[in-house]
């Protein structure tokens, strides 16, 4: 099988929740549709790099997921049930392609009510998302055979309970709504910074993630924590053009060009804030919004608001109990109060994130700015040597080769 362009990836990745929410919708089946749309997208891998993408790329995933579906169906001829879902799988020749987006309806879907918070958010992650188990592992900070597992189970669930393929019911929506927003704020941070990889970003998730919460916002337009989140990625990635150079090396934060920051997005992000935020009690989204907020408001780097920074995460941190909140707490303290302040903190957060590399690249940052410079390298290399994401660990490699070099 030939290698495929990033172009082509992409496309797949896109187009295949799509595919999926039209067969799980006329099939019933969630299961074997994924499966299905599984083999189409493999087989698709196997055929467009030398025959090229068709005209129609959509609908040859759906045709292609179509008779894969129905071939497994077929298969169990001994159970005249499957064989007549078989026939209402065949599509009318005159209509082979559905023109509604079945994707938000297939989010519910994977947060139904059976399945635990934890279990509806991988297995989104996984059916609308696409990432892989070992990405939503690392998102979850859990181990890669704890999540397949997980994630088998929540498709089983999902397939016992029976559930009909259609947006549910208003008040079930309302119940479900927590959930469905945790899982488009992941599928946004693993697009904006991509936990493994050779890029710092990957845009069809980020883009995709945006994509469903303008449809959710757009279905519960009344729900300010559903503006929130919306905003929160609005803000946050008005910034993702200059936070890579040329070759894709990383820039941080404090270094970026901010000429580049697209102000379409942080205007659009910033008026959503503000209407949220008169509607009701604030909270985690609206308040990680207005974070970004102060970010993306300060014309320099030393123009941040680090105070008034500094005062939201630490309501945050007492809504959340989030121990990656507190690390950002952390960095808001040190440029306060100090960096001693800020290492004071860290410790709090250091035995839930034990395993987790940010906590080496924080604590390097800080020692960096209390000007010990050798135990900042060492921690910038240890940071590095847990880091899955190329940029990221060639970052914090040339960090520590920086400061070693300075101590010689």
């Amino acid at each position: 099988m030939q290698e495929l362009s990033p172009e082509i990836e992409n496309l797949l990745r896109s187009l295949a929740p799509q595919v999926l929410g039209v067969l799980a919708r006329r099939s019933g089946d969630f299961a074997a549709a994924e499966d299905a749309v599984q083999e189409a997208l493999l087989a698709a891998a196997g055929h467009w790099p030398r025959d090229g993408v068709p005209d129609n790329p959509y609908g040859w995933l759906i045709q292609a997921a179509h008779r894969r579906l129905t071939d497994h169906v077929r298969s169990e001829a001994a159970r005249r049930r499957r064989e007549e879902t078989a026939v209402l799988l065949e599509p009318p020749p005159h209509d082979p392609v559905p023109g509604e987006d079945d994707t938000l309806t297939l989010v519910y879907l994977c947060c139904h009510p059976s399945l635990s918070p934890a279990s509806a958010i991988a297995l989104t992650l996984r059916a609308v998302g696409g990432l892989t188990t070992a990405e939503i592992a690392t998102a979850f900070l859990v181990p890669e055979a704890t999540m397949a597992q997980r994630i088998s189970r929540a498709k089983q669930h999902v397939k016992a309970s029976g559930a009909a393929f259609r947006l549910p019911a208003a008040q079930q929506q309302a119940e479900l709504l927590r959930s469905v927003r945790h899982v488009l704020y992941l599928l946004f941070n693993e697009g904006y910074a991509a936990s493994s990889g050779t890029a710092l970003h990957r845009v069809d998730l980020s883009d995709e993630a945006i994509r469903l919460a303008r449809l959710l916002y757009r279905a519960v337009p009344d729900d300010a924590e559903t503006a929130g989140l919306l905003a929160l990625m609005l803000l946050t990635d008005a910034r993702r053009r200059a936070r890579t150079r040329p070759d894709g090396r990383l820039v941080p934060l404090a270094e970026q060009d901010r000429t580049q920051w697209d102000r379409q997005r942080m205007a659009e992000g910033s008026a959503l804030l503000a209407a949220a935020i008169t509607r009701r009690a604030v909270r985690e989204y609206q308040l990680q919004a207005a974070i970004a907020a102060l970010h993306d408001q300060a014309t320099t780097a030393e123009a941040t608001d680090w105070p008034q920074i500094l005062a939201l995460y630490g309501l945050l941190e007492q809504m959340t109990r989030n121990p990656v909140v507190t690390l950002n707490r952390a960095v808001a303290a040190a440029m306060v109060q100090g960096p001693a302040a800020g290492l004071s903190i860290l410790a709090s957060a250091q035995a839930a994130l034990k395993e987790h590399h940010h906590v080496d690249a924080v604590r390097a940052y800080l020692l960096e700015m209390s000007g010990e410079r050798e135990a900042a390298a060492a921690h910038y290399a240890a940071a590095a040597a847990r880091a899955t994401s190329v940029p990221e660990r060639d970052h914090l490699t040339k960090k520590a080769a920086e400061l070693r070099h300075a101590e010689r």
